[in-house]
């Protein structure tokens, strides 16, 4: 992994950091490997219950950067082309682990695919939200316009992508792009406090409850009774015998 992209885990959370300020983390190619990677290993590391995804500075994500591109370099020994990289939103959608957005200003373009790709979207009182693919000529990338349909509807995401109108967190929220919003200097704690709760609850049940909410945008409601049925059961019991592995654990270092 590279400096454009920051993974740190602690006490079970880890936050993946966006970490171009300057250019409010606008997606080059060493974001594009870098964002990949850490999704990778946050998602497979054990230790890992809840993933954040958040900007470093005063932005989330401006969207691609239209200087530089995205595209390998031509010395490249292995190169990730853009289809490889935006697997780091199919990943933070399908993994069993809660995934949170720290929305912690301003978002366009690939920022918004990236952020409607997680669970929860926390956003700080600066996070505007903007489509912007129209003021580039794109049509959309990783899973922006899949994302958002299933999100809002496509009614309202049509509105988004057509219109390419921005709006203020409060107007965000309001639609159901945000989840919540906080005052800027509360974001980072609130954010951190629920990611905490979320790595020291049933894992088991979440990833059951997220293969649950994932199948069911596609599956019919006798097969998906199925599913929820059969997946109650083991939940049940994989979370039982996982929270009593934390609580001796606990009790053993006490």
């Amino acid at each position: 992994m590279n400096d454009s992209v920051l993974l740190e885990v602690t006490d079970g959370v880890a936050r993946i950091t966006l970490n171009r300020p300057d250019q409010l983390n606008a997606i080059n190619y060493a974001v594009l490997t870098g964002l990949l990677e850490a999704v990778q290993r946050a998602d497979a590391d054990p230790e890992v219950g809840c993933i954040v995804v958040t900007g470093a500075g005063r932005g989330f994500c401006a969207g691609g950067d239209m200087r530089e591109g995205a595209g390998p370099p031509k010395d490249d020994p292995a190169p990730v082309f853009l289809r490889d990289g935006v697997e780091a939103s199919r990943l933070l959608r399908e993994s069993r682990k809660p995934t949170i957005a720290m929305v912690n200003g301003p978002v366009a373009g690939a920022g918004i695919g990236v952020a409607g790709a997680c669970d929860l979207r926390f956003a700080s009182k600066s996070a505007t939200f903007v489509c912007a693919y129209d003021k580039v000529g794109a049509a959309g990338d990783y899973g922006a316009t899949f994302v958002w349909v299933r999100a809002l509807g496509a009614a309202k995401a049509r509105e988004i992508f057509l219109l390419g109108e921005k709006f203020t967190a409060d107007e965000a929220l309001a639609f159901g792009i945000y989840t919540r919003v906080f005052e800027e200097a509360e974001l980072r704690a609130a954010t951190l406090a629920v990611a905490q709760r979320l790595a020291d609850g049933p894992r088991p049940a979440y990833g059951y409850m997220k293969e649950n909410l994932n199948a069911a945008e596609t599956e019919l409601f006798g097969p998906h009774l199925d599913r929820e049925t059969g997946n109650l059961r083991v939940s049940a019991k994989e979370s039982y015998r996982w929270l009593k592995a934390r609580r001796e654990a606990a009790q053993a270092r006490d």
